[in-house]
């Protein structure tokens, strides 16, 4: 993919989705935001699917998706989100997807780069968009897809990233960072007043994480989740191995990012008899105490997914590790009620 798909496709979101950013939170905000995160939202998600109810944030936006667009094109009249007191909703007790979606990687990649040639972001668009380019594994000649190499999903990431960086505007950004759970997390499912950028890539685990964050240095997120560390333990590492590099993630993306509220996620339980849950548990104890050491929040996703015996819920998983769309739901009701938890503290700082 080359830099004049970046020049055709800079982001002119037709107006902002949101206010323009309030004032940055307290100083040292993370450690209320954790002490929140740790008590208060896993006490309310704990509960299954189907019986929990949750907060989230009641929006107005634009009638227009932001999209990536010709920068020649006219932007419609700017729309400001207003933020309105937060209403309890419940949730539906099943995640059934109604139109196909990608079921592979590389049915995805080209998905996404479909999108970013046509000047769109694919976290706005139906899970279905630019079907015609993957499905089935062939493109929209009848063709097979080949597989993408890993220098070129990294070569992807980084273009979205940066066209995201170009025309951002006044929206408000957030940010996953991972492997491939991060990856396949769908996008439908988040609070759509806010624009996403998804930089997850399968099989990643803590060292090639950190070696790529430069490739959104240029953007300006909100808020950054970062989830990492099951790669490493497939692949043998050690502990200090892998909080080691955690450290330098969350530092690396405090200097870069430094007005974002990054939030460092556990690692989730398995069902693989190769990886012991123990080990983490005690990972995901030390995980906690390094993001309160580096000015980060920690939010604890662990317990959601464990069984009795601590391992992942047998229905929340295709293969012991990855997560089925019901899994899916169970992580994007937690980042729903952390981005209410999180604008109602903007909220309450705006009015003071």
């Amino acid at each position: 993919m080359s830099n004049l798909y970046l020049l055709t496709t800079s982001l002119l979101t037709g107006g902002a989705m949101s206010a323009p950013p309030p004032p940055p939170l307290p100083a040292n905000p993370s450690d209320s935001l954790s002490s929140l995160l740790v008590s208060t939202a896993n006490k309310a998600l704990e509960a299954r699917v189907s019986h929990k109810i949750v907060p989230t944030l009641e929006t107005t936006v634009e009638t227009s998706s932001p999209q990536f667009s010709s920068q020649w094109q006219k932007r419609s009249p700017t729309t400001l989100l207003k933020y309105q007191q937060l209403k309890y909703q419940q949730r539906l007790p099943n995640y059934q997807p109604a139109t196909p979606s990608p079921k592979s990687g590389t049915e995805l990649y080209y998905q996404r780069l479909a999108a970013l040639r046509a000047g769109k972001l694919y976290t706005r668009l139906p899970a279905h968009s630019f079907s015609s380019f993957w499905a089935k594994g062939l493109n929209n000649k009848g063709v097979p897809l080949k597989k993408p190499t890993y220098q070129q999903w990294k070569q992807l990431l980084a273009q979205e990233a940066r066209a995201v960086a170009y025309g951002q505007g006044n929206n408000r950004l957030s940010m996953v960072v991972g492997d491939s759970l991060s990856l396949w997390l769908p996008a439908q499912g988040l609070p759509n007043y806010q624009l996403w950028l998804n930089q997850g890539i399968s099989g990643e685990n803590t060292s090639q994480i950190l070696s790529r964050l430069s490739a959104f240095y240029q953007t300006r997120p909100d808020t950054i989740y970062v989830m990492a560390g099951i790669n490493d333990l497939r692949q043998g590492k050690t502990d200090q191995v892998i909080l080691n590099n955690l450290r330098q993630i969350t530092r690396q993306l405090r200097q870069n990012h430094p007005q974002a509220q990054l939030i460092i996620q556990s690692i989730l339980p398995t069902r693989a008899t190769a990886i012991s849950n123990q080990r983490i548990r005690n990972l995901n104890q030390q995980i906690a105490q390094i993001a309160q050491q580096e000015g980060a929040a920690y939010l604890n996703l662990h317990k959601l997914f464990t069984d009795s015996k601590g391992q992942m819920q047998h229905n929340l998983t295709t293969d012991g590790i990855h997560l089925t769309p019901l899994g899916y739901q169970v992580w994007q009701e937690a980042l729903q009620y952390t981005e209410s938890l999180i604008a109602a503290n903007r909220a309450k700082a705006l009015s003071l």
